[in-house]
């Protein structure tokens, strides 16, 4: 009996200090690399905001609903705000860069993160700025189309057999759009729409050469309520049965 009690204080004696050498390269690893990884996601971040916004030569920044929002300007002319929003999809968080003219219009978006189905959801990286029946977003005001998907009565066609990635898509879309207008920056002189006028921004950020620099807002997203439609309450995962 002594010595299987020996025997199994050994073991666990062994199994600890292996728990603790691993515990401890992996905080070795997780330090090393943490903010490498925050340089990397800053980066595209700030290439994203180049990508979907008009020509501009300075940026500023605010936070609105808890969503960052960077306003452009070419010298004093407002012409245009990127916001970065997210909403929950079928494998877990859509994050989104969306970009936005004077008037409200979606010039460009781009996906910074999404764990959707390989094939399916993954599609809306290219999905909705394809110039092919009613799935292009681009050109269109949120506020002036119906921003939900066709199966729900809407204007835009969603991913075929993705229906739950392509809401989650399009509700983040409308939320940047409430953002980008809950506080805008326009002035009435640069041909804005009344829904785009308001109080300026402080933190302005000067630009040079127009390559924006933006401070990301650390963000605390809404809980989303998803309102699905009667046609898809019996659907049950994969996602590849929620077909069109």
């Amino acid at each position: 009996m002594e010595r299987l009690k020996s025997n199994f204080l050994n073991m666990a004696l062994v199994l600890t200090v292996i728990s603790l050498a691993a515990a401890g390269a992996l905080a070795a690893v997780y330090t090393l690399t943490v903010e490498p990884i925050a340089q990397t996601k800053a980066q595209k971040e700030e290439q994203a905001v180049r990508d979907v916004l008009p020509l501009y030569t300075r940026i500023e920044t605010d936070s609105v609903n808890g969503l960052a929002v960077a306003r452009a300007y070419n010298g004093d002319m407002f012409v245009g705000a990127a916001v970065k929003t997210e909403d929950t999809g079928f494998g877990g968080a859509v994050k989104l860069m969306v970009g936005f003219d004077a008037q409200g219009k979606i010039v460009n978006y781009s996906v910074l993160e999404q764990a959707e189905t390989p094939g399916l959801g993954t599609k809306m990286v290219d999905w909705f700025k394809t110039d092919k029946n009613r799935q292009n977003v681009c050109g269109l005001n949120p506020s002036e189309a119906n921003f939900t998907v066709s199966k729900d009565g809407g204007d835009i066609d969603a991913i075929t057999a993705a229906t739950i990635s392509s809401r989650a898509f399009l509700r983040a879309v409308r939320k940047a759009y409430d953002a980008s207008a809950a506080n805008p920056q326009a002035d009435a002189a640069s041909g804005a729409s009344a829904q785009w006028h308001g109080e300026v921004a402080a933190d302005s950020v000067a630009v040079a050469d127009e390559q924006p620099v933006i401070h990301v807002v650390a963000e605390t997203p809404e809980p989303v309520a998803e309102t699905v439609s009667a046609d898809v309450q019996t659907i049950v995962e994969p996602e590849n049965k929620d077909t069109l």
